[in-house]
């Protein structure tokens, strides 16, 4: 027997799963949390299926909801691709984006693959470069838009999601035992430079720089192939190499935000789209597994590696 899915209730589950909190997807679907969670107990009721298991620091998917959850994405984001086909004029002309190196097989495929299936008569121009650079790029006109990291607190641009920055190694290799510890940095990010190295004074650990690049595949070589460990951002640690945690000594870096930038120049609608489909595409990548925090600051509530929630005012 065939179920008839309610799409309202499908957009309650994918905020409620990628939030992991009734309260918070609320806000993200313009709904009470008592309504949200009536709505996941209508999901329930018509699947037959338990959707999320509930915990002291909110709600997580069961293994029965994550072929719904694949489903359900596709599913909304069809709809919501139906719905601009009738309501959108076509858009056309340039549009010129700037993104981190970390983004460009990740956030990058998502935002411009649901863009041209929109627009397909819009010529898109990325550059990729570190975030001084683009933001510079933004300021002088050359380029329309712009993914920044920026320093925890320090945030000025559209805040896009939080990536916290981890000490990461390889799975095969143990140079995090090593004394004095190897370690790698990259040339072009001061600030990054910085909080890794204050992190290592918090911990005590000696040191010595193994490893220098100035591009992030670089410095993600470095760290698989077993040479020293390396700061990176959390969502993009790669297959072949793994967080160091408290259980080996080491701690959040700094929970470094993600912001957009667009030049005051950047005035038409085809920015605009590009700007919203870079949104969704952040939205779309939330993952919800709880960080490391650094050994010298006491615990917080539940935050996610990788989070898009609504930025507290």
């Amino acid at each position: 027997m065939s179920l008839h899915l309610d799409s309202d209730l499908l957009r309650t589950f994918l905020a409620v799963a990628d939030t992991g909190n009734f309260t918070r997807a609320g806000e993200m679907v313009g709904r009470t949390q008592s309504a949200v969670s009536l709505q996941i107990k209508r999901l329930e009721e018509h699947t037959g299926a338990t959707l999320f298991e509930r915990g002291p620091r909110g709600v997580a998917l069961s293994n029965t909801a994550m072929p719904l959850l694949t489903r359900a994405r596709r599913i909304v984001a069809l709809l919501d691709e139906a719905s601009r086909s009738l309501t959108e004029p076509a858009l056309g002309g340039p549009v010129r984006i700037g993104i981190p190196e970390e983004y460009s097989h990740t956030i990058l495929p998502r935002a411009l693959g649901a863009f041209s299936k929109r627009h397909p008569e819009v010529e898109v121009t990325v550059r990729h470069a570190r975030s001084s650079v683009n933001r510079a790029a933004v300021a002088s006109g050359a380029i329309d838009l712009a993914v920044v990291f920026e320093e925890s607190g320090t945030g000025t641009a559209e805040w896009l999601a939080t990536d916290p920055t981890v000490w990461a190694s390889s799975i095969l290799h143990a140079p995090h035992e090593i004394d004095p510890l190897p370690i790698t940095i990259c040339e072009t990010s001061d600030w990054c430079r910085a909080a890794a190295l204050r992190s290592l004074d918090r911990m005590g650990r000696a040191y010595r720089v193994a490893y220098s690049a100035d591009t992030s595949s670089g410095v993600f070589a470095a760290a698989a192939s077993g040479l020293a460990i390396a700061p990176l951002t959390r969502s993009h640690v790669p297959a072949s190499c793994r967080v160091l945690g408290p259980d080996d000594g080491f701690a959040l870096i700094d929970a470094s935000t993600v912001g957009l930038v667009r030049s005051a120049a950047a005035d038409s609608e085809t920015v605009t789209g590009m700007a919203e489909a870079i949104r969704e595409a952040f939205r779309d990548a939330a993952i919800s597994v709880a960080p490391t925090r650094p050994t010298d600051q006491p615990a917080e509530p539940a935050d996610e590696p990788f989070s898009v929630h609504p930025r507290p005012r």
